[in-house]
């Protein structure tokens, strides 16, 4: 039985995870659950599943929940998710949201565990000093997100093949086709309504201004070590195509299926193997027939073009990059600035910022705080 302990159960990644474990529990045993503020819902997620330990955000929540789960370890803040990180698991999974997934990844592979990700800022802010640790310690770096899965799955087989390219698919958002006058005043509301997807609030944000795709740049960067130039984006609405590679002799191999992320939830829960599930299967009959592909506009939607440009320049501009992102999102969802104003943010904090190399572990965090005072 695979010993799974989960780092932000009680999103929506953690909450699909939970899914695929609810249906198979011979196989798979949580040992470790964290949220950040649904206690509630996690107080849930405690009873069914019975955790060796409990990560909150704040001591006040872990008193409350040690004193309602008696024969339960509970942990709060960084010092806690470092616990999770290092406890006794065969798998973890970390679908933290933003920076703060950095560390526990980190200190997660210092202790010799295999990793399933869905938290891409890992990469995107430490990419160069994740994968050196993943090579030292020999251990798996599973992407659970649909565009990497679907990449990694299609190089399943093909190890040591060249690569000629990666081709990422994008859903272009709830805001696809808008040209700028009609970004000046849309919503939070409309932003986070996104066509295909049900996600968190901030991933659903960063597909609206295409941002997200820019994350998934670098962070394929890192995982598949295949260079920025080498990775093409394209707009694919129906989201049945989730990624392709396309090899040194042209052959292209694409991975299809209809959204869901209970499908790379299960490969990285079940690697090397695949599990029987009855999710709804792809009809291409009717899913497939009306299947499309178009060129990302990148004069309207620049946050793109701006994580390459980060990636290009590499050191500390992708963790400011990241950083600033990650606060201007909140404060359009707190109806503080307007949706364009985060692309117009970001640039002007990268083109104000003077880069630093070869970065530790505190370098990487002291950088992202300097970062989101601005």
């Amino acid at each position: 039985m695979k010993r799974i302990a989960i780092l932000g159960s009680t999103g929506s990644i953690g909450s699909q995870a939970l899914d695929i474990v609810r249906s198979n529990p011979e196989l798979f045993q949580i040992t470790v659950l964290s949220c950040a503020t649904r206690t509630d819902e996690l107080k849930s997620q405690i009873k069914e599943f019975s955790p060796e330990l409990v990560v909150v955000e704040k001591e006040t929540q872990a008193l409350h929940i040690a004193k309602e789960c008696p024969n339960i370890e509970v942990a709060f803040g960084e010092e806690g998710l470092k616990a999770a990180a290092v406890s006794d698991c065969d798998l973890l999974l970390n679908s933290l949201m933003g920076i703060r997934g950095l560390i526990p990844t980190y200190y997660a592979i210092e202790a010799g565990h295999n990793i399933a990700f869905a938290n891409k800022e890992t990469l995107v802010a430490g990419g160069e000093l994740i994968m050196k640790k993943v090579k030292e310690k020999g251990v798996d770096l599973l992407p659970v997100d649909s565009e990497h899965s679907a990449i990694f799955q299609c190089l399943m087989g093909n190890e040591g093949k060249k690569i000629k390219r990666l081709i990422l698919t994008a859903s272009g958002g709830p805001f696809r086709g808008y040209k700028l006058d009609m970004l000046k005043s849309v919503t939070p509301s409309q932003a986070l309504c996104h066509p295909k997807w049900k996600m968190g609030s901030k991933i659903t944000v960063d597909s609206a201004t295409m941002m997200n795709k820019g994350l998934e740049i670098i962070e394929a960067k890192w995982l598949f070590d295949v260079e920025e130039q080498n990775i093409e984006v394209v707009v694919h609405p129906q989201s049945i195509v989730h990624s392709m590679v396309e090899f040194s002799d042209t052959s292209v191999m694409a991975q299809m299926g209809l959204p869901d992320m209970r499908v790379p939830l299960s490969l990285a829960f079940s690697y090397p193997e695949r599990l029987d599930n009855d999710f709804p299967s792809l009809n291409l009959l009717e899913e497939g027939r009306n299947l499309t592909f178009e060129k990302p506009d990148n004069v309207t939607f620049r946050c793109m073009d701006l994580a390459r440009e980060a990636c290009r320049k590499g050191g500390s501009y992708p963790v400011v990059m990241n950083g600033v992102n990650e606060v201007l999102v909140q404060r359009f969802i707190d109806g503080k600035i307007k949706f364009l104003d985060i692309q117009e943010g970001i640039e002007q904090a990268m083109h104000r910022h003077d880069p630093v190399y070869n970065l530790s572990i505190d370098e990487i965090m002291e950088i992202d705080r300097e970062a989101r005072l601005i």
